[in-house]
């Protein structure tokens, strides 16, 4: 006995929209310069051989890219330093940030996301897709239930075929 039944994707029927925010992850190639390796013992910042070795630094090499710029040591690192780091580094780099890459990522999403247009997402049933092959910091996924929360009919967390429930809109809303 054979059904001649056509096969349904329920997932695609059922209206859910699926948001993956590795769609959103920058796309400039990102560098470091970690500020210890410019110090005395990698502790002590002595300003005549720090300028020294920033105006001798090969900032070319950070040519439309995204310079991250920290310091991995316990140092206490003067603000003019990033500030030198900054205008030396700005006519070649895309752009210049203090922090580590986890630090900058976190911040690219709370802009980017702040940035985003919404509206389409209203009354609807979101899925905040899970796995990603990129390092989308956890920062990512609350800022983005916290902008939706005021909007969304639900969300829900996952893959459309095994989701966690996270927000209903009440009934009475």
């Amino acid at each position: 006995m054979s059904t001649d039944k056509p096969l349904v994707n329920r997932v695609a029927a059922s209206g859910l929209i699926t948001l993956k925010l590795e769609e959103f992850f920058p796309q400039a190639e990102l560098c470091t310069l970690d500020l210890k390796n410019y110090l005395f013992q990698e502790l002590i910042l002595r300003e005549k051989d720090f300028r020294e070795a920033m105006a001798s630094h090969g900032w070319e090499q950070y040519r439309g890219k995204v310079l991250l710029v920290y310091c991995s040591t316990d140092a206490i690192i003067p603000m003019w330093a990033y500030m030198l780091v900054a205008s030396l580094a700005t006519p070649f780099a895309s752009d210049v940030f203090q922090g580590t890459p986890d630090a900058y990522y976190q911040a690219w999403f709370t802009q980017t996301l702040a940035a985003l247009d919404l509206e389409p997402y209203r009354g609807q049933r979101i899925i905040i897709k899970g796995c990603s092959d990129k390092p989308v910091p956890a920062a990512a996924y609350v800022e983005l239930t916290k902008r939706l929360m005021p909007l969304a009919k639900s969300i829900m967390y996952g893959e459309p075929c095994s989701t966690v429930p996270i927000y209903k809109k009440p009934i009475n809303d």
